[in-house]
């Protein structure tokens, strides 16, 4: 008789945030698929509860060890798939066993349980009726353009390292939008820190430590001018990374709304007829 595959949401922080049902399967599961089985050790070493064999599950043999998992769930094992933190598959590992397990027709059991994602958008305070999630913020200056014109509330990932640049970035691109840098959630030293992007870009000029994610409110429609230091800044981003100064003011002039020439006057302090 075949068994099952049980998602099983970990907590994103506080160990409290698991459900009991979330322990039950892991207390009952015969083989626990996790990113990294040292944290998930600690896991069952914190809910004071032993564990079964646990087995990696990371990008790089995802797919092999999807074919040996469900080798065990046809021969009737129950097998547990948990992330490092949060709800598999969600910018997780994952997608692959389960996609295995269907298409073998069997069982797959997903609980509800805790998420970054969801967590940071009620918490930023934007709107929640309707919304997508980027997974990390894209780099390219065109692909945040593309982000910040949506109709919705996005909710991406951002690494600490990052963050200062990403917000400098969408700030040149919309100062006054709407946003919300969430930090180390559910954790002793969360912070929620809410306002425009040009407000939270200057409070986050310097790495910081822990998990981020950033929600950015939707594009309003509106006709607000753009931030011309900002867009400077983004532009002297461009040029450090490589980019020639002429045509770099004049993508960013494309995608901020400023004028090519007070772009390229703001970065030389020459005029570009000169």
């Amino acid at each position: 008789m075949a068994g099952r595959l049980t998602i099983v949401p970990t907590p994103i922080g506080n160990v409290e945030d698991l459900s009991p049902r979330g322990q039950r399967a892991l207390t009952e599961a015969d083989l626990v698929a996790c990113e990294d089985t040292r944290r998930a050790g600690r896991l069952y070493e914190r809910l004071e509860i032993p564990h079964p064999r646990l087995v990696s599950n990371y990008d790089a043999n995802e797919v092999e060890r999807a074919r040996q998992l469900v080798q065990q769930i046809e021969r009737g094992a129950r097998v547990v798939l948990i992330s490092d933190a949060g709800t598999p598959v969600i910018s997780d590992p994952g997608y692959r066993l389960i996609r295995a397990c269907i298409d073998r027709g069997l069982e797959v059991e997903v609980l509800p349980g805790p998420s970054a994602v969801t967590t940071a958008l009620v918490a930023s305070g934007l709107p929640a009726d309707r919304w997508r999630f980027e997974g990390f913020l894209p780099r390219r200056a065109g692909e945040l353009e593309r982000v910040l014109r949506s109709s919705e509330t996005v909710v991406a990932f951002e690494s600490p390292r990052r963050l200062p640049a990403s917000l400098g970035a969408l700030a040149a691109l919309a100062p006054d939008r709407q946003a919300a840098v969430c930090r180390e959630l559910t954790k002793l030293h969360e912070e929620v820190a809410r306002g425009t992007l040009g407000e939270l870009a200057r409070r986050f000029r310097a790495d910081v430590k822990g998990e981020i994610v950033v929600v950015i409110g939707a594009t309003a429609g509106d006709a607000s001018q753009p931030d011309l230091g900002f867009a400077v800044d983004a532009l002297r981003r461009l040029v450090q990374s490589g980019a020639r100064p002429r045509a770099a003011a004049g993508v960013v002039a494309a995608l901020t709304g400023t004028r090519p020439n007070d772009l390229y006057r703001g970065l030389t302090g020459r005029d570009p007829r000169e």
